[in-house]
C-alpha cells in the first residue's frame, strides 16, 4: 500500500522562518517534523510515499535523497553513529514527489496524488500532525484488512477546540472500532455533532478520488476532504478508531509546536535533567516579576 503526505502548504503562521524553510522541515530537537512521519509509515510496512509539494518545498526533496558528500565528511570524521541516522532515512524510503501546481486545499492535493496511486487503496497521513506510541497506521492497516473500507483515525478535543478540526459522528461496531455516520468541516461548538475530531491520519479505498474529482470548493473556497469523506458515506462504509489524545502533537501552529518541542526534549535522557532544571528557574523567574 501507498501512503500520501500533503506538504504543499504555505506555513504562513510560521512567517518569515517558513519564506525559504518548509514548515515540515521545523526540527522538534533534532529531527524535523516530517520525518516523524515517514518513520511511523515506514514502521507499519509502508515504503512508497507521495509526497504533494510546491515549487517552495524542495528541502522536503533534498532531505529524503541521498548526500555523498555529507556521508563522507561524516565518515572521514569517524561520526558512523551520525553517519547511519544520515544513511537510513534516504535508504528505507521509496518517494515519489508530485507538485500541486494551485493550493486548491486538502481534497485537491490529495486528488493530485492519484496518477502515482492507480486504483488501490492508500494512506494519507498529513505533515504537520505527529501522533507517537502504538502505532497508528498500523492499527488502521489491521482494520481495513477486516473491514475492506476506509478508515479513520479520531482523537477527543474540548468542546471549544472542534472549530478547528473535522469533527465525525459515529456509533461502536466492537473491539473499539465505530462506524462513522457523519463528518463536518470545522463546525462551530454548537453545530458539531461530537467532539471527535480527525487525527489526520487516513485509509482510503480508491472511491475517494472519484468524490473527489466531483467535490465542490467549501469552507474557504477549498476543496475539503472532510466534504468528499460526507459524499463518501452515501456510497460506502467508513469505519474510525480512537487514539489516546496524549499521542497526538499538532504542529501546524505556534503554540501547539512549542509544546511539541518540549515534550519530545523531555524524553531525552541527555537533555531531560538540565531543561527540567532550566524551566523550574524559568518559572520562578518569571513568577518574581512584579
Amino acid at each position: 500500500m501507498k501512503a500520501v503526505i500533503p506538504v504543499a502548504g504555505w506555513g504562513t503562521r510560521f512567517l518569515p522562518a517558513t519564506k525559504a524553510m518548509p514548515k515540515e522541515m521545523l526540527p522538534l530537537v533534532d529531527k524535523p517534523v516530517i520525518q516523524y512521519i515517514v518513520e511511523e509509515l515506514l514502521d507499519a510496512g509502508i515504503r512508497d510515499i507521495v509526497l504533494i509539494t510546491g515549487r517552495h518545498k524542495r528541502a522536503i526533496e533534498d532531505h529524503f535523497d541521498l548526500n555523498p558528500e555529507l556521508e563522507a565528511h561524516l565518515e572521514r570524521s569517524g561520526k558512523f553513529e551520525l553517519l547511519e541516522v544520515v544513511r537510513k532515512i534516504s535508504r528505507l524510503v521509496n518517494p515519489v514527489f508530485i507538485r500541486q501546481k494551485e493550493q486548491k486545499g486538502l481534497g485537491h492535493a490529495v486528488l493530485t496524488a492519484r496518477p502515482a496511486l492507480g486504483n488501490e487503496p492508500f494512506v494519507v497521513a498529513l505533515g504537520d500532525i505527529v501522533v507517537k506510541g502504538a502505532n497508528t497506521v498500523s492499527r488502521m492497516l489491521s482494520i481495513f484488512s477486516e473491514y475492506g473500507r476506509s478508515v479513520l483515525a479520531l482523537f477527543e478535543v474540548p468542546p471549544d477546540e472542534v472549530s478547528k478540526y473535522g469533527i465525525a459522528k459515529v456509533c461502536p461496531v466492537g473491539d473499539g472500532v465505530y462506524r462513522i455516520e457523519e463528518v463536518v468541516e470545522k463546525p462551530s461548538p454548537e453545530e458539531a455533532p461530537s467532539n471527535l475530531a480527525v487525527v489526520g491520519r487516513y485509509l482510503f479505498t480508491p472511491t475517494i478520488l472519484e468524490k473527489l474529482e466531483k467535490t465542490p470548493p467549501g469552507k474557504g473556497g477549498e476543496i475539503q476532504l472532510t466534504d468528499a469523506i460526507a459524499a463518501l458515506l452515501e456510497e460506502e462504509e467508513v469505519y474510525a478508531f480512537k487514539v489516546d489524545p496524549g499521542s497526538v502533537f499538532d504542529t501546524g501552529n505556534k503554540l501547539d509546536y512549542l509544546k511539541t518541542v518540549i515534550t519530545f526534549a523531555l524524553e531525552r535522557e541527555e537533555l531531560k535533567e538540565e531543561l527540567e532544571r532550566f524551566l523550574r528557574e524559568l518559572l520562578n523567574r518569571q513568577r518574581s516579576i512584579p
